[in-house]
C-alpha cells in the first residue's frame, strides 16, 4: 500500500501553447508579442514532429534574447523546456523549467496556477513530498477555495506517502464527504488511499467501513473479499461467512485462497456439508491443489456432516499423500461407526502396518470390536489381547475383553442348549 500514487497529469499551455491564457489579473501581464511567439510555435512544431532536440535548439536560441524579453514571454519560454523535457521522461530536468515559470512575475493567475499544481502532481511522482506539500500550499493561496477538493486528494497522498497518516486523513475525508454530499461518489482511488490510510493508523473498524462503501459504489470483486477478511479480523464471523457467500454466489471467488476462506467460515461456523461441497468443487475445478492439507479438510467436513461415504473416499485419497497411519486410523474409525465393520478391519490393518501412530492401541481396539460384532469371538479376544499391551487402549481393551468373554460363553450356553 505505499506505492499509492495517482496518475501524473502535466497541465497546461503546451497542447496549444502559444494560445494567450484568459483570466483576471491581479497585475497587469504583458503581451506575448509575435516575434517571440512564432519563433516559441516553430519550436513546438519541431518538437510535435518528433524531432525534440530540434525544438530544444530551438528554444535555445531564443533562450539567448533573454534580457529583450518581458515576464510572460520569460514564463511559456520556461514553460516550453518543461513541456519538452516532460516528454522526454526527464522529469527532474521538466520540474526546474516549470519551477521557473512560476517565479516570473507578473504572469497570467491561470498559467501560475496550471504551473503550480502540476508541480505539485510531478513532485509527487519523483517522491519529493515537502516540495509537494510546498506547491499545493502555493497553489490554494492564487486560487484560495476554488478546487479545493483536488487539492485535498493531492495533499492527503503526499501526507501519506510521507508517513504522516493521521495528517493524511483529514484531506482525503473532506474530499469524500464532499463528492457524497452532493449526491455521488468520490473517484475511487480516493477510497482506496482512505482505506490504506486507516489501515495503517490500525483503524480496523474504519477499514471496513470504507470497504462497504466501494462495495456499494464500485462492486468489485475484490472488495468483497477484503471486507470479509476485515470481518474476520474484527471477529465478526457471522458476517464474514455472509459476505464470502454472497461473493460465492456471484462468482467473484475464483482464487483458491479465497474459497478456502470460504470452506473455512462454513466448517467452523457449523455448516459442514457446505464446506465440503465448496471444498469438492474447487478441488474439481482445480482452484484448489489436492493436497494433504485439503485432502484433510474435505475429509473433515464430509465427516462432520456425516456423509460417510465421501468422508472414507476423501480420507483414501489424503492417506494416499500421507507417510503415517493416522488417516487409515481415522478412516477405521469412521467405518466402525458406520456399521461397516469388515472394512473398518482392513482400515485398522492399513493404518497398523504403515505404523507412526500416535494411538496404535486404539486399532487393536476397533479391529476388536468390528470383530464382536460380527460375532467373531476369537479373533476379537485376541485384539483385545493386543490392545492391552499399549498404555493409550489398555483399561478399555480390559472392559471390552470381559465383555467378549461374557458374550462368548453366553453363545456357546445357547449352542449347547440348542444341540440337547
Amino acid at each position: 500500500m505505499r506505492n499509492l500514487l495517482i496518475a501524473i497529469v502535466l497541465l497546461v499551455v503546451a497542447q496549444s501553447s502559444l494560445q494567450l491564457v484568459h483570466a483576471q489579473e491581479t497585475k497587469r501581464v504583458p503581451a506575448l508579442r509575435e516575434q517571440v511567439y512564432s519563433q516559441l510555435a516553430r519550436a513546438q512544431e519541431l518538437a510535435d514532429n518528433g524531432d525534440v532536440t530540434a525544438g530544444l535548439a530551438a528554444l535555445k536560441n531564443v533562450e539567448s534574447k533573454l534580457s529583450s524579453m518581458n515576464s510572460y514571454e520569460r514564463a511559456m519560454l520556461w514553460n516550453f523546456y518543461g513541456y519538452m523535457y516532460y516528454g522526454k521522461d526527464q522529469l527532474a530536468e521538466a520540474i526546474d523549467y516549470f519551477a521557473k515559470v512560476v517565479d516570473e512575475d507578473p504572469i497570467p493567475d491561470a498559467l501560475k496556477q496550471n504551473t503550480l499544481f502540476s508541480l505539485a502532481q510531478l513532485s509527487l511522482g519523483q517522491g519529493n513530498y515537502a516540495e509537494t506539500l510546498n506547491y499545493l500550499e502555493r497553489w490554494q493561496q492564487v486560487v484560495g477555495d476554488e478546487n479545493a477538493q483536488k487539492a485535498d486528494v493531492l495533499r492527503a497522498q503526499a501526507l501519506y506517502q510521507k508517513g504522516d497518516y493521521q495528517q493524511a486523513l483529514g484531506p482525503i475525508q473532506r474530499a469524500i464527504t464532499t463528492a457524497e454530499q452532493n449526491g455521488g461518489a468520490g473517484d475511487e482511488n480516493w477510497y482506496v488511499l482512505q482505506r490504506a490510510i486507516h489501515y495503517e493508523l490500525g483503524q480496523t473498524e474504519a477499514v471496513a467501513l470504507v470497504l462497504e462503501k466501494m462495495i456499494k459504489h464500485f462492486n468489485k470483486p475484490e472488495y468483497w473479499v477484503q471486507l470479509a477478511g476485515v470481518y474476520g479480523q474484527l471477529g465478526n464471523d457471522e458476517q464474514q461467512l455472509a459476505m464470502l457467500e454472497a461473493a460465492y454466489q456471484q462468482g467473484f471467488l475464483t482464487k483458491g485462497q479465497d474459497l478456502q476462506m470460504l470452506v473455512q467460515s462454513y466448517f467452523f461456523g457449523g455448516i459442514p456439508y457446505k464446506a465440503g461441497k465448496v471444498m469438492e468443487q474447487a478441488l474439481l475445478d482445480g482452484k484448489l491443489e489436492a493436497n494433504l492439507r485439503n485432502l484433510k479438510l474435505l475429509a473433515q467436513s464430509w465427516i462432520a456432516a456425516r456423509e460417510t461415504d465421501r468422508a472414507v473416499a476423501a480420507l483414501e485419497r489424503a492417506a494416499e499423500l500421507s507417510s503415517d497411519g493416522e488417516l487409515d486410523a481415522q478412516r477405521a474409525q469412521v467405518l466402525l461407526n458406520a456399521e461397516r465393520y469388515p472394512q473398518a478391519i482392513a482400515a485398522a490393518e492399513m493404518a497398523l502396518n504403515k505404523g507412526n501412530l500416535e494411538k496404535p492401541g486404539t486399532m487393536h481396539l476397533v479391529i476388536g470390536m468390528a470383530e464382536l460384532e460380527q460375532e467373531n469371538y476369537n479373533p476379537a479376544l485376541q485384539a483385545f489381547a493386543k490392545a492391552k499391551a499399549f498404555d493409550d487402549a489398555r483399561k478399555a481393551a480390559a472392559q471390552w475383553e470381559r465383555y467378549a468373554t461374557s458374550e462368548k460363553e453366553q453363545a456357546e450356553r445357547i449352542k449347547q442348549l440348542q444341540a440337547s
